[in-house]
């Protein structure tokens, strides 16, 4: 089931391998081109659904192509009845247990559950194969009323128990392949402040040979641990101290980089609150990128850390009051949402200059979520009343419609990627004509995949795909702040954050 929590901290959330850069090949007449990809409709674990997004569970794709995400079994969850149909509809849950899967393209693995009838999902695949996630224990949180859920680690095909700091809930955010897991735990001493409402102090955590240690926070009661890179350097956020400020009503809210035992407040760029509550991320390179009120506390601009010298840098907007950062790759490329003058579009950053990456012919809005280090990026464009979805890749100033890479006989439409893999292998989550959900995988017909069955290796004009460059976008309304900030939010709810990924999946 997924918590009352996914729907509270909806609003609290959101490469290694360097590859060279690659232009699409030039025709005759300078049409670009592009591969081909096959597409790879994933199945379910006996149930009818499957996720390939952050909200529902599904964590990442590794480089050498295992992805890991979420599918239904055919057990009913033995939790369902706690809540009422309403609330349940409300909050997402579902009434058939699930369970975190493993693939490399082909049939799914079930890694199980921490009991026969309990939910699992995944917060990260490592480059060697180890996954975080979350796991309900079997028991309910008596501070709550709430099944309760633990972080885990799934190692050599078997799930650890990470357990807690004293308190009855845990959540694991990212893992390294040194076996580090960062994330947040409560622990036994009473707090109204508590993040996630777990009623308790929540502190971040890092794992490792068998040993949860509490990070401390920036001064405040609470802090939670979202991502660590593989030198074991962490990013997450903190309560700066327990007096709650004006702006937001519950104390100030910093992000924090930590390295070697020690936790930097990352500060402002001249608000009272340090994080407007979307994802911080972290590269291999320690740079840390997420959102943070400016002077007035009126909105909110991406940043990247470090700027000049140890301060912020603001990466600006697209024309409008409001931008947030959602990833980074390991060359300090950046990605995220911002304002227009009218509407609310992807971005990418690369020194100093922000890039609209623009629509699909016909939509209004869109997100990008997800960059590899070639600078390929992946997200959603939406129709202008939301009720379309289109999954896109944005390269070389061209967005594509991913849905061109369906074949006609296959009945599913692809509605947004979040995550690529250095060898451009792409993870996202799809809709049948019944309504349920399909993870997939598009695999690029390209040099580096020869000989893959069912691949057209033969390149296609970009034109057919993209139709539309990334700066021209439909024309449409201009919008009213309030309904841009209602845009805002609703794409930030695709996004859906870290949390969702932890704990809002795996209750």
């Amino acid at each position: 089931m997924r918590s009352e929590f996914s729907t509270c901290i909806a609003t609290i959330g959101l490469a290694m391998l360097a590859l060279p850069c690659r232009s699409p090949a030039q025709n005759q007449d300078n049409t670009p081109k592009h591969d081909h990809y096959k597409l790879i409709v994933l199945g379910t674990l006996g149930g009818s659904q499957s996720w390939g997004d952050p909200g529902h569970g599904a964590a990442n794709i590794s480089n050498p192509g295992t992805a890991v995400g979420v599918a239904d079994t055919a057990i009913p969850d033995p939790f369902y009845p706690i809540f009422n149909p309403g609330f349940a509809s409300l909050i997402g849950l579902n009434p058939f247990v699930y369970h975190v899967f493993a693939t490399k393209g082909g049939a799914l693995v079930d890694l199980g559950g921490l009991f026969p009838g309990g939910d699992s999902n995944a917060s990260f695949v490592t480059e060697n194969g180890l996954v975080s996630g979350n796991a309900l224990d079997g028991s309910i949180d008596p501070l709550t009323g709430f099944p309760a859920q633990n972080a885990v680690l799934w190692k050599d095909g078997k799930i650890i128990n990470l357990g807690t700091l004293g308190g009855y809930e845990s959540g694991a955010g990212w893992a390294n392949s040194r076996g580090q897991v960062v994330g947040f735990s409560s622990n036994t001493t009473p707090d109204p402040f508590s993040l996630f409402g777990v009623v308790t102090q929540t502190r971040a955590f890092m794992w490792q040979n068998g040993k949860m240690e509490d990070l401390g926070t920036l001064g405040g009661p609470d802090a939670v641990a979202v991502f660590i890179n593989e030198q074991g350097q962490a990013a997450g956020l903190s309560y700066t101290n327990s007096t709650p400020n004006a702006v937001t009503g519950l104390p100030t809210t910093d992000p924090f980089f930590w390295d070697k035992g020690k936790m930097t407040d990352l500060g402002t760029l001249g608000g009272t609150f340090g994080s407007t509550g979307e994802d911080v991320a972290i590269n291999n390179r320690g740079q840390v990128i997420g959102g943070s009120n400016i002077a007035g506390d009126l909105t909110s601009h991406a940043f990247l850390w470090p700027g000049e010298g140890d301060k912020m840098r603001d990466l600006g907007t697209l024309g409008g009051d409001f931008s947030t950062a959602t990833a980074i790759n390991n060359a300090g490329e950046v990605v995220g949402l911002a304002a227009t003058a009218d509407s609310v579009h992807g971005f990418f950053w690369k020194n100093g200059e922000m890039t609209d990456v623009g629509t699909l012919p016909g939509a209004c809005f869109s997100g990008v979520f997800g960059i590899n280090d070639r600078g390929q990026v992946v997200g959603s464009s939406f129709s202008c009343d939301f009720t379309t979805t289109r999954a896109i890749l944005w390269e070389d100033g061209q967005i594509i419609d991913l849905n061109v890479f369906v074949p006609p006989s296959t009945d599913l439409t692809l509605l947004g990627v979040e995550k690529i893999n250095e060898r451009g292998e792409l993870f996202g989550e799809g809709i049948l004509s019944t309504g349920d959900s399909r993870a997939f995988i598009l695999i690029p017909c390209d040099e580096n995949h020869p000989n893959i069955g069912g691949c057209d290796y033969t390149p296609m004009k970009v034109s057919a795909a993209a139709a539309s460059h990334a700066t021209e976008t439909t024309a449409h309304k201009q919008l009213t702040p309030k309904e841009i900030s209602r845009i805002r939010t609703l794409l930030m709810n695709r996004q859906r954050g870290f949390m969702s990924r932890t704990i809002g999946s795996a209750h």
